[in-house]
């Protein structure tokens, strides 16, 4: 699979970021074995998860999903290096009372609490999971820097950042020679454009900062499984995808039918192939809860669109209202 490096962090990640949301949600510890082990064995070597996956689901206090991830480590200790993985998890949204936020009290249990569960010395990417205003910015980024120091923490990353917000803890880094955030994770796919592209997409080029979005497939919308009113009735995150089921939403679904049957592929593979073709996106990020699925997202690595292929997709998801 090809690799790409993560904006100035040197890291070499494959061209598709697999989300370990699913983990211990809708994948239980044996399922997800198998699509770790298959995901390795394409050639992915880039994993997604936060600390408070999958805290939502029933009986669930969120670690679960880095807790799979660890055993799964652990398994395979003998036969692969701690080296061969890149592990990408986050820090900030509330894991309990008191316990949310990028203070660096809440950052430094949270990392240690982090890398317990991964089984790991260290942490590829460390990323503030949502911006945290009640901090200064100089307070979180010293914080990272001690953990950079310690060696817990190889590079930090941003999600649910503005376009302002980003520049200033990029500019801040610059002047006091903190680490720097090297990657964004915004919400971005065919059906949610302008957000990411109006002001992050020319940042983050200008200054080099990798982009792994999440929502790749629109909650699953992008798929092609939801494309009536009945059809969100089905799966845990039907009720997510009704928003996108109006003419715009299926004006995307039949660029993708046609974009799909020029490349014997299917919507799911040609909605992840147009994000990594985008220029400046460095790995999209989405999950599977089965090997068919996850098959689709590596197939769509390997998958190369053709100018008029972009250009219909273009079309067809153009006319997003502008981001309040």
């Amino acid at each position: 699979m090809q690799k790409r490096t993560l904006g100035n962090s040197g890291l070499a990640v494959s061209t598709l970021c697999f989300g370990g949301n699913v983990f211990g949600w809708t994948a239980d510890q044996a399922q997800s074995f198998k699509l770790l082990d298959a995901l390795m064995e394409s050639g992915c070597n880039f994993i997604d998860t936060a600390d408070v996956y999958s805290r939502w689901a029933p009986g669930n206090q969120g670690g679960e999903s880095e807790t799979i991830i660890g055993r799964w480590l652990k398994r395979h200790a003998r036969t692969r290096s701690r080296q061969s993985v890149i592990i990408a998890t986050k820090v900030g949204m509330e894991m309990g009372p008191d316990r949310k936020g990028l203070s660096r009290k809440h950052i430094l249990r949270s990392v240690d609490a982090s890398l317990r569960r991964l089984g790991t010395d260290y942490i590829d990417l460390y990323q503030s999971h949502q911006d945290d205003r009640s901090v200064p910015l100089e307070e979180t980024l010293g914080t990272y820097a001690d953990l950079v120091k310690a060696g817990k923490v190889r590079h930090i990353g941003a999600s649910n950042y503005t376009a302002a917000r980003l520049a200033e803890a990029l500019d801040l880094s610059r002047r006091h020679r903190l680490p720097a955030y090297v990657s964004l994770q915004p919400e971005y796919n065919l059906c949610k454009r302008a957000g990411y592209e109006a002001e992050l997409e020319p940042l983050c080029r200008k200054r080099n900062v990798g982009v792994i979005g999440f929502y790749s497939l629109a909650s699953g919308f992008l798929s092609g499984k939801y494309r009536t009113e009945a059809d969100t009735t089905r799966g845990a995150r039907g009720s997510r995808v009704a928003a996108y089921l109006n003419a715009r939403g299926l004006r995307i679904l039949a660029a993708l039918d046609e974009v799909a049957a020029r490349h014997h592929a299917n919507p799911t593979r040609v909605a992840i192939a147009w994000l990594i073709a985008r220029p400046g996106i460095t790995a999209p990020i989405a999950s599977a809860t089965s090997l068919d699925q996850l098959h689709d997202l590596v197939e769509a690595t390997r998958l190369t669109l053709h100018q008029d292929d972009i250009a219909l997709l273009d079309r067809a998801s153009g006319g997003e209202a502008a981001p309040a």
